[in-house]
């Protein structure tokens, strides 16, 4: 599983009460192409609180498509697009599946 940013030091009680108040686990999008080859890839996944947006958590991945994304004929112009509408719309919510790999392996007392 992909390294997950924001959850240092947090107990898996803690984890799962800021689930329940809207917290979400998400993964941004970007794409870089070099002429002919372009590579669409994600993000490690990052623990967005609820109430906290994902526009500071975005903004590199977003940058890279926009400047590095285009190149690429035609897959360039194809999934730059793409992972800048999923980074501008808050990223892709992979909560159901992170939840459940986490709680198959954690213990309630054991730090995430």
């Amino acid at each position: 599983m992909a390294e997950i940013q924001g959850v240092e030091n947090m107990t898996v009680g803690q984890l799962q009460e800021e689930l329940s108040r809207g917290g979400r686990f998400v993964v941004f999008e970007y794409c870089v192409s070099i002429l002919v080859m372009t590579f669409r890839r994600s993000s490690d996944v990052y623990f967005i609180r609820a109430g906290e947006g994902t526009a500071g958590k975005s903004i590199g991945y977003t940058l890279l498509s926009l400047v590095l994304g285009w190149w690429g004929f035609p897959w360039g112009l194809i999934y730059t697009p793409m992972c800048l509408a999923t980074n501008l719309g808050g990223g892709k919510d992979v909560t159901e599946t992170v939840v459940s790999s986490l709680l198959a392996t954690a213990p309630q007392h054991s730090s995430v």
